[in-house]
């Protein structure tokens, strides 16, 4: 999970542009960020380093950044390292000059690491799949573009991408002396969309909200397998690759890596989290006794992302909502934060209890989802250390028992609390009274309600079940292993 963005300009500023829609996108990453801008001359001005937006890129760094064209980058690491050497964008000077941003993860990286330097005498740097993206990109784009550079010959490197590439891949991509260049995997699993302020003014971005924020209209998303091009000159290209294979976007997306605010394959997000809240209700009012019903005094939220789904439930269910935990805004999200150890001590950083909201209650917990089920454990303690009797906790999704490995941070099944336990067992193992999970067709319909085009979804860590090739116990074992 990162977030990317490209910005064309009829002026100097596209670096402002930049970092305005880093900071709006910083939810989605905030161990590093980068930007390249290229001014009308064609020269590259780039900066990048591990940090937040506002840290990484001071006044000087703007100035600098000077640039009618412009990519940029957050993001949080789940292949690679931390090095600041794998910080975003890339940059191969072979051919023409590309630099590149990159959301996603691959999972045929050490093939493809190993046919780059066999067969096309490419050289990789790091352990960052990006840079072997942008490699495969650059030696496709040298092949179909020999004689001349257009539009055809990007399109026609970008399905070579798509045949040679498996995994999770929306990409922003600049190419010297001719424009952006954006494409998607053709599973679609993460979100692409793209807006203008007018004919020489577009944007593309991981997230609607960037857009919004911004002041573009927005166009519409990146169709899977899609390439579309922005020129120069303002124009805008579109060439869509022929797969057979489904589209299938991220649900977890939905349920807590996308901001409320934007809007995702036609789907609102707030307006799904309103729906996981209805659904949930129900499966709370199937899973609890009525005595245990009756004896809930308040529905609390875990800040932040679970608020809108705790609020249908309060109504369904007839009980107060109330805010009874205090988030430290300026605390990184504990769960892709790396490390046990970091995650644990920030949650009491991150949270505190409004004790009168717990004293002498029964009080009904909503979270977005339970990964590892340090975060759950520990603020089902602060509940009771602030006089909380019993403690039913629910989570608006399904339980988590297997590796995402499409660019979610959940790569070892023995770190997930729900693999291999029982409902029951997690509920002890997190300290709950009554733990009620979403169920997952209860979750496809909280999304699928809003767009019924869409026929299926990257589940994977819900149901172990990958969408793309490549992904089988031996790929899992070495994923493991290389963390």
């Amino acid at each position: 999970m990162c977030g990317i963005v490209g910005i064309t300009s009829q002026n100097a500023t596209a670096s402002l542009s930049v970092y305005n829609a880093l900071t709006v996108l910083q939810h989605r990453g905030q161990d590093a960020a980068g930007m390249a801008v290229i001014n009308e001359k064609g020269f590259l001005s780039m900066h990048k380093k591990n940090g937040l937006v506002r840290d990484v890129f001071n006044e000087d760094e703007m100035i600098r950044l000077q640039g009618n064209i412009g990519i940029g980058h957050v993001r949080y690491p789940t292949s690679g390292t931390i090095n600041t050497s794998e910080a975003q964008p890339f940059y191969v000077n072979s051919p023409y000059g590309i630099i590149l941003v990159h959301n996603g993860n691959l999972v045929n990286t050490s093939r493809l690491r190993d046919e780059l330097r066999d067969d096309d005498f490419r050289h990789i740097n790091t352990n960052s799949d990006s840079e072997v993206l942008i490699n495969i990109f650059a030696n496709s784009l040298e092949k179909n573009s020999s004689k001349k550079l257009d539009d055809e010959s990007i399109a026609r490197a970008v399905s070579e991408v798509h045949d040679r590439v498996e995994g999770a891949y929306s990409v922003v991509l600049i190419i010297l002396g001719y424009g952006i260049v954006a494409f998607r995997d053709p599973h679609g699993i993460r979100p692409l969309i793209y807006g203008s302020k007018d004919e020489r003014n577009h944007m593309i971005a991981s997230e609607s909200v960037a857009l919004d924020c911004l002041g573009y209209d927005i166009k519409r998303d990146v169709l899977p397998g899609e390439t579309v091009i922005f020129k120069l000159d303002g124009s805008i290209s579109n060439y869509k690759y022929d797969s057979p294979r489904i589209f299938s976007p991220c649900i977890f997306e939905y349920v807590y890596l996308a901001r409320p605010d934007s809007t995702i394959e036609g789907v609102n997000v707030y307006e799904s989290r309103l729906s996981m809240g209805r659904f949930l209700a129900n499966k709370i009012k199937n899973s609890l006794t009525q005595e245990e019903l009756d004896s809930i005094d308040v529905v609390i939220p875990i800040p932040s992302t679970s608020r809108t789904s705790a609020l249908p439930i309060s109504i369904e269910l007839d009980k107060e909502f109330r805010e009874a935990f205090i988030k430290n805004r300026y605390i990184g999200r504990t769960f892709i934060m790396p490390g046990q150890k970091v995650r644990k001590k920030s949650i009491r950083q991150k949270l505190n209890t409004i004790n009168i909201e717990f004293k002498d209650k029964n009080v009904l917990l909503v979270d977005d989802s339970i990964v590892r089920g340090n975060t759950s454990k520990e603020i089902i303690k602060m509940a009771r250390d602030a006089g909380a009797k019993k403690v039913f906790f629910a989570s608006a999704s399904p339980p988590i028992r297997y590796p995402n490995v499409y660019g979610i941070d959940m790569p070892y099944v023995e770190e997930l609390v729900a693999h291999g336990r029982s409902v029951d067992e997690i509920a002890t193992q997190i300290g709950a009274d009554k733990l009620i999970y979403q169920d997952l067709e209860d979750l496809v319909s909280s999304v699928k309600e809003h767009n019924g085009s869409i026929e299926e979804f990257d589940s994977s860590c819900f149901t172990g079940e990958y969408i793309t090739g490549g992904v089988d116990e031996n790929f899992l074992d070495n994923l493991h292993n290389s963390r």
